[in-house]
């Protein structure tokens, strides 16, 4: 993972144990998870709106092509 060895993997997560203490390491990794999951709602939701535009329609932001730029 990474290229890390366990070593040097055990001495990562010891320095952020003694940063952040035990007691804040569930609600970070709970932050980091739903963080996680709507960065992969986006990213999935940009897909389905691009699959249901119309051929040859630019997207509604008015970045569809040099057209509109000065």
């Amino acid at each position: 993972m990474f290229g890390l060895r366990p070593l040097e993997m055990l001495i990562i997560v010891g320095v952020i144990l003694l940063f952040f203490g035990p007691k804040r390491l569930p609600g970070l990794g709970n932050a980091l998870g739903s963080a996680i999951r709507g960065f992969k709602k986006g990213i999935s939701g940009q897909d389905e709106a691009a699959k249901q535009l119309p051929q040859g329609q630019p997207p509604a932001d008015g970045s569809g092509g040099p057209q509109g730029r000065a």
